[in-house]
């Protein structure tokens, strides 16, 4: 069965804690290689049969309206995973 992956992530503008913390983290660990860490949310819609036009487009609608807040979030994006 097909899914589609939905990924959500904070707004770059806005402040990420938990992004913070793990990059603080990571600095108190001695690990130098990354400058910053965002942290976001990834869901799975399972589909019973294709995914044509239609289904992407009520994913992206679910995707803006269900599973991110537009106030503080984007979706950054949708792809079908066989």
């Amino acid at each position: 069965m097909p899914t589609i992956v939905v990924d959500v992530m904070p707004k770059a503008e806005l402040l990420d804690p938990q992004g913070k913390a793990v990059s603080g983290a990571l600095a108190r660990l001695g690990v130098s290689e990354f400058s910053s860490v965002r942290i976001g949310k990834r869901f799975e819609l399972t589909v019973d049969g294709a995914v044509g036009e239609d289904v992407l487009a009520k994913a992206r609608e679910i995707a803006d309206e269900i599973l991110s807040n537009s106030v503080i979030e984007d979706v950054v994006g949708i792809e079908v995973v066989e």
